[in-house]
């Protein structure tokens, strides 16, 4: 690729991410095109990687000839040729099967290694997280707290002013931050790695070494690594396919906000969207089939929560039975049974946030020897590695927990063991968690239920917010701190905070339980005044004091 030039190439008539994919396949079957570096119909541009064999002309007629007008301008700069290149032509040293946060760690951890690699993304750059998961509802989460902020707030002396959201322009600045990390954080970062190439389409495995792209042509790698991610699930519920749902992506691209909405599921993804219609304006009612909301946490935190929730006016009900979904011009209803009795929830819409499942059909895994799990996730052992020897696996697509940062760690991880060999571990011990609810939730380690069931012999520290010097200051004690220590060691093993900011305090009991840290090392350590974090200190200080008789600071 030394002779290889960056071309621009503006492109009229784009006018989605199917016409970025669109134009992205024609660039590819341009002889000469290396790499499709950026496509963006915001920009109504695209820029390749391209020899001198790619022309002009050439260019402009294959998008052309895909329905778009072209016209390809002055080469810009020459490119840089990455470290090392240790295969040609179609021959990658890794293939990384997905473009979303794990397949990208994977691919620029290869990269950095001095591998030359191949990206295969038939769909939307970026995957799950910044297009249709924690970034778009994370903003819009802030929209709806700003939005009840307006009216409930702590603080006399400061009117309360109500109003009518503007949905549609919320919703715009949802997608256009969503654009904008998608260009920044994924398209502009390929433009730094010469090593990896990108493939915008999909394909399909022949061997353990190689996979056949929906263009037809082939590529040959020495490992590869699948992220494909995972996809929203729903139960089979009678009548819920025939009357149809929203997910949490189509949820959060609704036209305009109904009046009603029923939710199914009461998990961390279900709550999140449900209190953020809510706080919207709309009438909300949850259904969760376990005894409480957030069943995986610490049932302290997910009865307080649920009790949170309804104080705000949300409808939830847990440990029930759903038997039919039906839908009529008036909207949808679902029959339940809660404890003996049959009920109704009525609603214009209905979301199902029920989990999800492995992206890991269709593009022949079971040909080449891969194992799958009950739910579809490809079944990796300490290293990552697949039950075919070439095949590493990482991300969603190895099921829970489905975490962003999870699935970033694990995409690096699987790339540098399948290129170095492998010696490092997949190690989940102290991985936190964050439920972005109002309070949010946050918790890392071992629940006192856990810990009971293991046979541990216990100490818990249970601290109210009311306790909490900033808590106060905010007018918001909402919530508490649990902390989980052995007792024979005084070591943290578990920590579960329910918070305004609780994904804020949740890092340094998850470094004390990675770290073997002990009751004294947290007491002992500088605690800022005032912050939420000074929590973590008063909640150890609890084990052994009565904190309501220590002064603000006291040791």
């Amino acid at each position: 690729m030394n002779d290889a030039k960056e071309l621009t190439i503006e492109v009229r008539g784009m006018t989605c991410d199917h016409c970025e994919r669109s134009v992205a396949k024609a660039l590819q079957t341009v002889p000469g095109v290396h790499q499709v570096l950026e496509v963006s119909h915001a920009a109504a541009m695209a820029r390749v990687m391209a020899a001198p064999e790619a022309t002009a002309e050439r260019i402009e007629r294959a998008v052309e000839k895909a329905g778009y007008g072209a016209r390809v301008n002055e080469q810009s700069k020459r490119s840089e040729a990455p470290t090392v290149i240790t295969r040609g032509g179609d021959e990658f040293d890794l293939l990384v099967v997905g473009g979303g946060s794990a397949g990208f760690a994977a691919a620029i951890k290869a990269a950095d290694l001095g591998a030359r690699v191949a990206m295969v993304e038939g769909g939307t750059l970026g995957g799950t997280c910044v297009n249709v998961g924690c970034v778009p509802s994370k903003t819009l989460i802030r929209a709806a707290e700003a939005q009840h902020r307006r009216v409930h707030h702590g603080f006399r002396g400061i009117p309360a002013t109500d109003g009518q959201p503007d949905w549609p322009t919320v919703r715009a600045e949802k997608d256009a931050l969503v654009a904008e990390l998608r260009q920044t954080k994924y398209w502009n970062v390929l433009r730094a790695y010469p090593a990896i190439t990108l493939f915008p389409e999909g394909a399909t495995f022949i061997s353990g070494r190689e996979v056949r792209l929906a263009s037809g042509r082939t590529l040959t790698t020495g490992k590869i690594v699948v992220t494909t991610g995972a996809s929203p699930w729903a139960p089979p519920i009678p009548g819920l396919a025939e009357a149809g749902y929203l997910d949490n992506a189509s949820a959060m691209a609704l036209e305009r906000l109904p009046e009603s909405l029923i939710v199914i599921g009461g998990s961390s993804v279900g709550l999140e969207l449900a209190q953020l219609f809510a706080r919207l304006g709309v009438h909300v009612t949850v259904l969760e089939a376990l005894p409480r909301v957030l069943p995986a946490e610490d049932a302290d935190i997910g009865n307080a929560l649920g009790d949170y929730l309804r104080s705000e006016g949300l409808e939830v009900h847990t440990d029930i039975q759903i038997h039919r979904v039906s839908r009529a011009s008036e909207g949808y209803a679902v029959q339940f049974r809660a404890g003996h009795e049959q009920r109704t929830a009525r609603a214009d819409q209905l979301l199902v946030a029920t989990g999800r499942r492995a992206n890991t059909a269709g593009f022949g895994l079971d040909t080449i020897g891969v194992t799958l799990g009950t739910k579809g996730e490809i079944i990796v052992d300490e290293f990552l590695q697949t039950t075919s020897p070439n095949v590493y696996a990482a991300g969603d697509v190895i099921g829970d927990p489905m975490f962003v940062y999870v699935a970033a760690s694990g995409g690096a991880l699987a790339a540098e063991n399948a290129l170095t060999g492998n010696e490092r571990r997949y190690d989940l011990s102290a991985l936190p968690r964050v439920t972005f609810t109002d309070p949010a939730v946050a918790s890392v380690g071992l629940t006192e239920d856990q810990a009971r069931a293991q046979g541990i012999d216990l100490l818990v520290s249970k601290l109210p917010l009311e306790h909490v010097p900033r808590a106060l200051a905010a007018r918001d004690t909402r919530g508490f701190i649990k902390l989980v220590a052995d007792a024979g060691t005084k070591k943290i093993i578990g920590a579960h905070i329910l918070a305004a900011e609780a994904g804020e305090m949740i890092t340094e009991p998850t470094l004390a339980i990675k770290f073997g840290l002990t009751i004294e090392d947290l007491t002992s350590t500088f605690h800022p005044y005032l912050t939420l974090s000074e929590g973590i200190k008063l909640a150890a200080q609890a084990f052994t004091k009565d904190v309501a008789k220590l002064s603000c600071c006291a040791a």
